[in-house]
């Protein structure tokens, strides 16, 4: 599986930011897939799980704020980001969790306080 994350951006704290993965092959729709972040000079931690039935799982610091969803007849992974806080700042990646394939880029959010 390919994957490549995107819709960052700057926004100010409070506001809101929608992040799509597309990814590439055809197993996409058995995997749980997630959203992971690294903010700068901290380890990349995960964010949220979707599994393949639809079921989702989030990080405390998130729960309430952020929504993962997955479409995967576009093999498309979401993530609706709102009420943005400044530590929301890091590079967003997408990928299989466990993770299964290369990080690639990432999408850098960053919220101004």
């Amino acid at each position: 599986v390919q994957l490549q994350a995107s819709g960052g951006g700057l926004v100010q704290a409070g506001g809101s930011l929608r992040l799509s993965c597309a990814a590439s092959g055809s197993i996409f729709g058995i995997l749980a897939m997630a959203w992971y972040r690294q903010a700068p000079g901290k380890q990349r931690e995960l964010v949220a799980t979707i599994d393949w039935n639809g079921s989702t799982r989030y990080t405390d610091s998130v729960k309430g704020r952020f929504t993962i969803s997955r479409d995967n007849a576009k093999n498309a992974l979401y993530l609706q980001m709102n009420s943005l806080e400044p530590e929301d700042t890091a590079v967003y990646y997408c990928n299989a969790n466990p993770p299964s394939a290369g990080w690639g880029q990432g999408t850098l959010v960053t919220v101004s306080s």
